[in-house]
């Protein structure tokens, strides 16, 4: 999985043109074609890439969704936060203090690491 969002992509053709439009400045010519193509590939990443919006949730919390996913429900796992009877106490305190952003992470089934900065999901 590449770690590539949409703000990437779209900063990356931004840039892309004004280099085009740099080279036209300096009558270099760029060819309709190769803008064509470029246009074309980014898309495809575009559409592939991340979402920028992802939750970010400390290694322990992303350990927790990944052993339990599958196994509990999210309500289940907030009840559990909330009586502090999952297997670590950080782990119930962080759920019961941001419970919105730990269930879009589960929901989402994508999140940041915030320790690693890396993405990642129930596979991961």
């Amino acid at each position: 999985m590449s770690n590539e969002t949409k703000q990437d992509v779209f900063d990356e053709v931004r840039y892309k043109f004004r280099n085009f439009k740099n080279e036209h400045r300096h009558g270099m010519h760029v060819s309709p074609d190769s803008v064509d193509h470029y246009l074309s590939d980014a898309l495809k990443r575009y559409y592939a890439a991340l979402p920028d919006d992802l939750p970010v949730i400390p290694e322990c919390v992303s350990k927790e969704i990944r052993d339990s996913y599958g196994k509990n429900s999210l309500l289940d796992e907030l009840a559990w936060a909330n009586q502090d009877a999952l297997p670590s106490s950080e782990v119930s305190k962080w759920i019961n203090n941001n419970e919105s952003i730990f269930a879009e992470a589960w929901s989402r089934g994508l999140w940041i690491v915030e320790e690693t900065g890396k993405v990642t999901s129930y596979d991961k």
